[in-house]
């Protein structure tokens, strides 16, 4: 039986995948790319790797270890490095008891200096996030400054009951919508202007090696508890760029 925070992120990774039209980088046995394994639990998870045009990649992490009751799935999906369509993100996860999520788009330039850019890939979902942030049953994770610089101000990140967690299915599909529009629409030529004077492709980077940075996100020290360091840094090297394994091999 699928879990409740499976069940959101596997929905959601499948209409990524079928609507971007993207192609599996699969393992040497045709099945996920990575099987992630835990020396006192065995199997524990997976991670998986789509590629495509409009969506350059797509990162796939699920780990599920009913010992010690975490149900963890997240999804990236990144646009090209030289686009500025902002990444989508969800995480979604059980554990210690509780549900918890994190939904975002992933700005692509500074949206302090960039206002076109900032409408048209960002303002859209202000209905959805104030409607999200007013409801009962959520409360903020704690996750300090430094680490929320990296996303943007329209990042959902909230524990949940259950009842609150059923219900941000809705959410999920509209920030999802939003941002297939800009994958599918293309990039008006007032934005393309205004983000002109960015090294699209260098700021990602950069912005990339920060976001899962082991010194900024704590969660990769749990990982890396769980699954020791070789196979953490093999997970965490697949998000930090666009490259698709054995592709130059």
């Amino acid at each position: 039986m699928t879990s409740l925070s499976g069940a959101l992120c596997h929905g959601t990774l499948d209409t990524i995948v079928e609507r971007g039209g993207l192609t599996e980088v699969t393992g040497a046995d045709g099945g996920p790319l990575l099987e992630l394994t835990s020396v006192p639990f065995g199997e524990v998870g997976e991670a998986r790797v789509f590629h495509g045009d409009r969506i350059a990649k797509a990162v796939y992490v699920g780990l599920a270890v009913p010992q010690i009751g975490l149900d963890s799935h997240m999804v990236f999906a990144f646009a090209p490095a030289g686009v500025p369509v902002p990444h989508f993100t969800l995480d979604s996860v059980f554990g210690q008891g509780t549900y918890a999520f994190h939904l975002d788009l992933i700005p692509r330039a500074d949206l302090g200096t960039h206002l076109a850019y900032l409408d048209w890939a960002h303002t859209p979902l202000d209905t959805t996030f104030e409607e999200v942030t007013g409801r009962p049953g959520l409360t903020k994770t704690a996750i300090g400054p430094r680490q929320f610089a990296m996303m943007s101000p329209w990042m959902l990140v909230h524990r949940a009951d259950e009842e609150a967690f059923r219900s941000i299915d809705e959410p999920v599909k509209a920030y999802l919508e939003h941002w297939f529009a800009l994958v599918e629409g293309g990039v008006p030529a007032e934005v393309a202007a205004d983000v002109a004077d960015t090294d699209l492709a260098a700021r990602d980077e950069r912005n990339r090696a920060n976001i899962f940075s082991p010194d900024v996100d704590k969660v990769w020290a749990q990982v890396e508890q769980l699954i020791g360091i070789e196979q953490m840094e093999a997970v965490r090297g697949l998000l930090l760029d666009n490259s698709i394994p054995g592709e130059n091999a």
